[in-house]
């Protein structure tokens, strides 16, 4: 069965985004831009919810995106995506498909077919829900070393405890730590 992982980046308190919903605080560099192009590399199938993929469609296939990360932008405007949405109506970054409803379902037959891992780039509800739902095998966070003081928490939504196992960390040269869990369902 394929490995299906969650990766957010948030800030010591926990939050995925900040109060203004901007990711202009992620600490982000060469190091990173290098660990995003080994982790992209080991997937070959990313979901996303309605919010990221929106933001990310329309960052990866520009010009800016193109030149200023290219290995990356190839990967994710090539991978296979799945956008989780009741409302969005259409899906115009390349290799996209829309679910709008049976997305535990999509997930499971997903899992069970042959190929690399699967990753949830941001896309908090939906992983609250995968993980609700028992399907993460990973939860992979990148806190980056800042406080916010308001946002939203990487879990809000999550009805109950799951506790998780420790796989590994990872220190980054600018402070970001990688804990990546494994949870105990």
């Amino acid at each position: 069965m394929r490995k299906l992982f969650l990766f957010m980046l948030t800030s010591l308190e926990g939050y995925f985004e900040d109060e203004r919903q901007s990711l202009d605080w992620h600490n982000v560099d060469l190091e990173f831009e290098r660990f995003a192009i080994e982790q992209l590399n080991t997937v070959d199938t990313i979901l996303f919810g309605r919010k990221t993929y929106e933001m990310m469609a329309a960052f990866w296939p520009t010009d800016d995106a193109i030149q200023s990360d290219p290995i990356t932008a190839e990967r994710m405007n090539s991978l296979p995506k799945l956008v989780f949405s009741k409302s969005l109506k259409s899906a115009g970054w390349h290799n996209t498909r829309l679910i709008h409803n049976n997305e535990i379902g999509e997930v499971i037959t997903l899992k069970q077919s042959d190929g690399k891992d699967i990753a949830v780039f941001g896309s908090s509800d939906l992983g609250v829900t995968l993980l609700q739902a028992g399907l993460l095998d990973e939860i992979r966070v990148l806190v980056n070393p800042l406080l916010l003081g308001a946002g939203k928490s990487l879990f809000t939504g999550l009805e109950g405890r799951i506790k998780l196992t420790l796989l590994s960390t990872r220190t980054f040269g600018n402070g970001n730590v990688l804990l990546t869990y494994q949870p105990d369902y």
